[in-house]
């Protein structure tokens, strides 16, 4: 299965951007899915994940500000940004995790918001 990020790129303080995180199979496959940030310098991080049965879970740096949901019809899970700010920086992955707890990546899409 892969996954593919798209919707990153430059941002003002206080501006929104929607990522997508498109899986070349179903996404029923997974038990969960996620998104994962890594700024320079810093470990990757937890964004926000989304189980198969819809239970949602967020970072609380980013909890009122982001929302998680995904399409199964489309195979596709979206991450909604609003109100960004510079510490949200980063390369932001998508995650999808089966029920053997295997791990697939996408390759990271940067988000950047300026000051």
């Amino acid at each position: 299965v892969q996954l593919v990020e798209s919707g990153g790129g430059l941002v003002q303080t206080g501006g929104s951007l929607r990522l997508s995180c498109a899986a070349s199979a179903s996404i029923f496959s997974f038990n969960a899915m996620g998104w994962y940030r890594q700024a320079p310098g810093k470990q990757r991080e937890l964004v926000a994940t989304i189980t198969s049965g819809g239970d949602i879970n967020y970072a609380d740096s980013v909890k009122g500000r982001f929302t998680v949901s995904r399409d199964n019809a489309k195979n596709t899970m979206y991450l909604q940004m609003n109100s960004l700010k510079p510490e949200d920086t980063a390369v932001y992955y998508c995650n999808g995790r089966t029920k053997n707890f295997y791990n697939y990546w996408g390759q990271g899409t940067q988000v950047t918001v300026s000051s």
